[in-house]
This record gives structure tokens, C-alpha cells and sequence, in this order.
């Protein structure tokens, strides 16, 4: 029998879920649950490259596993943990950033936009994360990463790492992949439909999270850009509708055509009081489920604890291997 293939993910918690992370995340990694050897990390030390609130910062971590959970992720098939309580990822990280070059990260584009908006804590952290995030996959010897079009370049840093390292001091790491998905969407902004979904918006009525009530589910779909053609037609030229057709589409599971048949000759309005009614139904049983976790707070630990120990076994495995490579002493 073939072994199964590993998958790496990992989402920061840095508030609230939108159904753009579910749809073009969450959602993908359930369906790999069954095929895939798969590891979901919360990556905690991601988030502190923006300072955070201490209390908040532990409430998101845990709010955001109960999502995970809520959305269908499953501890008996894959190992759920917390970042920061597998120490080998900060330890691999220290590794590989001796062998980074300043200019390759440099030009990581995210870097590039958050120097932007980030002046006065322009921090060592949101220059070498990439390199922690290359120490996230490298440290499972994972086969397939699944991502969007903005982390493809990390995954290169990721690869090159790995070769680098291979190179240097023999076959150490597996070479990953990106897993690419075959359909679904990005989610764009309901205000500003040129830009992704983002919780981090100005304007609040841009996103919608997993776990926003129906009343305002209904305000921001009413509000959300449309264009004046009157047309749900799924065309570049509408990006607004686009974007919209799209959300449809990822809830009800129809496809594009049906929805544009659905609604020939029909307004925007009745569109959109549909749409809501679809993204409510499809997020009350994720909600129901994230409430009574909540109040399950010892099952959440257990949760994490168990799939710290799972991932710690496989993390400590390959770094002793690259301390023994670089030249350290085993303890």
C-alpha cells in the first residue's frame, strides 16, 4: 500500500475567520483529510510579528481551533496544533536563516507591502518570517503545500531552502510541492472587489466572518459594489457580480451557469437576498458547532495537546537529523 503524501497548512489567529479563509482555505484542507497525512497548525508565532494583545492573542488561538474544528477538521484524521508548542519550528528557523539571503528576502512581495504600512515596527520578524514559514513545511518532510496565488513565492523560499540545505550537507528535506486547487475562486472584497476578502479591511462591510450574525450577513451582502448593468452575468467587466457569483457558487455548490440562469432577467436585488439567505444557512451549522466547543474548553485543550505530541514526534525527528548535519553535539 502507498503512504500517504503529507500536507502543511497553517492560518494565523489574528481575530475572526472570513468566508473568504473558509472557502479558499478551510474548506480545501477537510476534503484532503481522507487522501493526505495532513498537519493544521494555528501559527501563533507568525502573529507576533504585529504586536498583539496577550489576552486577545489566547482567546484568537482558541477561537480559531474551535473554528477549525466546527468547519469539519477532524483530530482522529489529521494532527490540529499550536505553533508555538512544537519549539522545533523556532529552533529549525534558526537553522535556515543562517543559510537565507538578505536579498532573497527582500524581495518577498508581502514584506515589500507590509514595510509599507508598518514604518514604525518595521521589526527583524517581518523580514525573516518566510524563513519560519519554510521551517513550518520543511520540518513534516511535506509533500504538498496548499496555495493562493499570494504565497507561491514563500513556497519558492521554502524549496530553495530545502535544496540549499540538501546540497550543503546531503538529502535532508523533501523538495515540497504546491497543491494547487482545481476549482474554487479567490474572494474578493465586497467593497473593493479588485482586493482579496481580508479581516484586516478598514471597512467592515468589505468582509464577512464565519461567525457574523444573519442580520448583518444580509447588510453587508445588500451593500456589497455591483455595477449599474443590472446583469448577474460572471464577467471581468462586472467584478463586483463576479465576485458575488463566486460566494454563490462556493454555498449552494452550483455552478456558475446554473447561477446565471437562475437569474436572467432578474434584478440584483433578489440576487442578493438569496445570496443571503444561502451564506446564512451555510454558516448556522458552523456556528452552532463553534458555540458548543467554546463552552467545551477542556476538550479544546485536549485537542491541542494531542496533536502537539503528534506533531512534536515528526518535528524533533527531522531536526535532529539537520543538528547532527550542521555539526552540533547530540545531547
Amino acid at each position: 500500500m502507498e503512504e500517504k503524501k503529507t500536507v502543511f497548512s497553517g492560518v494565523q489567529p489574528s481575530g475572526a475567520l472570513t468566508i473568504g479563509n473558509y472557502i479558499g482555505s478551510i474548506r480545501n484542507w477537510i476534503d484532503l483529510q481522507d487522501d493526505y497525512n495532513c498537519f493544521y497548525s494555528i501559527v501563533d508565532l507568525h502573529a507576533i510579528t504585529v504586536p498583539q494583545v496577550p489576552k486577545d492573542l489566547r482567546k484568537n488561538t482558541l477561537d480559531l481551533l474551535a473554528l477549525y474544528l466546527a468547519s469539519g477538521l477532524d483530530p482522529e484524521k489529521s494532527t490540529i496544533f499550536i505553533q508555538s508548542h512544537v519549539s522545533a519550528h523556532a529552533e529549525l528557523t534558526w537553522v535556515l536563516n543562517t543559510m537565507s539571503y538578505m536579498g532573497q528576502l527582500s524581495r518577498m512581495t508581502q514584506f515589500k507591502e507590509k514595510s509599507k504600512r508598518s514604518e514604525e515596527n518595521l521589526n527583524a520578524g517581518l523580514f525573516t518570517y518566510p524563513v519560519l514559514m519554510a521551517s513550518d513545511i520543511l520540518l513534516y518532510q511535506t509533500d504538498l503545500v496548499p496555495v493562493g496565488e499570494d504565497q507561491k513565492q514563500h513556497l519558492e523560499l521554502a524549496r530553495d531552502l530545502a535544496e540549499r540545505f540538501n546540497n550543503r550537507y546531503s538529502e535532508t528535506f523533501k523538495v515540497p510541492d504546491p497543491l494547487i486547487k482545481k476549482v474554487g475562486a479567490r474572494i474578493m472584497s465586497l467593497q473593493n472587489p479588485e482586493s482579496k476578502m481580508s479581516k484586516s479591511d478598514n471597512n467592515e462591510n468589505g468582509y464577512i466572518l464565519l461567525l457574523d450574525s444573519p442580520d448583518i450577513i444580509n447588510r453587508k451582502i445588500k451593500r456589497a459594489v455591483t455595477d449599474s448593468l443590472g446583469q448577474v452575468k460572471y464577467s471581468d467587466e462586472q467584478p463586483g457580480v463576479k465576485n458575488l457569483i463566486n460566494i454563490y457558487s462556493a454555498f449552494s455548490r452550483n455552478s456558475i451557469e446554473e447561477i446565471e440562469s437562475k437569474y436572467e432577467g432578474a434584478g440584483y436585488g433578489q440576487f442578493k437576498k438569496d445570496l443571503a439567505e444561502i451564506v446564512i444557512e451555510g454558516l448556522r451549522p458552523i456556528q452552532t458547532k463553534y458555540d458548543d466547543y467554546m463552552k467545551n474548553k477542556d476538550y479544546l485543550k485536549e485537542v491541542y495537546k494531542g496533536g502537539a505530541e503528534k506533531a512534536e514526534r515528526v518535528a524533533r525527528k527531522t531536526l535532529r537529523k539537520v543538528y547532527k548535519k550542521v555539526g552540533f553535539i547530540p545531547r
